[in-house]
């Protein structure tokens, strides 16, 4: 077993090499949680260094793939947080409903849940086929899951407390079909989504998107990448659109603080203010 300090290097030189190989530009992800992820992956490979690891993962395309997934965060469930979603249902959605069409950017989307349920919500809120949702994640594997939209039917109840804490204006089965353990949510809800593979530590953002959602990603980015991703955000909303980011995130304290103004204290929802 190599020493702590051993360990560290060979860990971010087997990073440098993905970024090298593969272009995903992990090297500025939160140290603790990037350790925690990449030591559990390497615990259940067949490798018993990172040293080790290093060829493999930069030779094989389906070792990199192993790698991907165990690194990247997909915990995420349908209308989590209800009262953001409430507060964009009853604050933003009137906003929303000024413009012609609607663009909305989920970003680190991860299997798709808070896409689904942002379909959800604007189909009950009379957008029918004004909109169209830009559903993007780093990770492809998990994006094939989220083009799928079938979850284990076991996570439906939590699923269904939150649509009615978020305003819900039916009933959530309406929304699903369930068949042995799993549920798959309606066909309809993906006519209006595109699914896209998306670095946000290297890749270009999308433009004129009216609300972007970026939650619970910038909490695993070192202070420089969260940095570049608020930047990125920032130059795809367009002037009087809206930023939803996790509780445990905001822009107090950033450069584009006073570009912003928080719609409800402490909901992490904020709207770019005209210049």
């Amino acid at each position: 077993m190599p020493s702590p300090g051993v360990h560290h290097v060979e860990m971010h030189l087997l990073l440098e090499g993905v970024f090298q190989v593969y272009g995903h530009d992990f090297r500025d992800y939160a140290e603790a949680s990037l350790h925690r992820r990449l030591s559990k992956w390497l615990t259940e490979s067949r490798f018993s260094t990172f040293s080790q690891a290093q060829g493999a993962v930069l030779r094989d395309p389906a070792v990199f793939h192993s790698l991907l997934t165990g690194l990247t965060v997909n915990v995420t469930e349908m209308f989590r947080d209800p009262l953001a979603f409430k507060t964009i249902r009853e604050q933003v959605v009137p906003h929303l409903r000024t413009y012609p069409s609607l663009k909305v950017w989920v970003a680190g989307c991860a299997s798709g849940e808070e896409a689904y349920s942002m379909a959800i919500l604007l189909e009950e809120e009379g957008f029918k086929d004004r909109y169209r949702i830009y559903a993007t994640d780093v990770d492809p594997e998990v994006l094939e899951q989220a083009k799928a939209g079938i979850y284990p039917l076991k996570e439906l109840q939590r699923f269904t407390q939150n649509y009615q804490k978020a305003g819900g204006r039916a009933a959530f089965s309406d929304y699903y079909s369930a068949r042995f353990d799993r549920a798959m949510l309606e066909p309809r809800l993906r006519e209006r989504m595109v699914f896209a593979t998306h670095n946000l530590a290297v890749d270009a953002g999308f433009g004129e998107m009216h609300l972007a959602l970026c939650r619970n990603v910038l909490i695993y980015f070192k202070p420089v990448l969260k940095q570049r991703v608020l930047s990125l955000l920032d130059t795809s909303i367009t002037p009087g659109g809206f930023l939803c980011l996790g509780l445990k995130e905001g822009l107090e304290t950033t450069e584009w603080q006073r570009s912003y103004e928080e719609v409800v204290a402490r909901t992490r929802i904020y709207r770019k203010r005209y210049a």
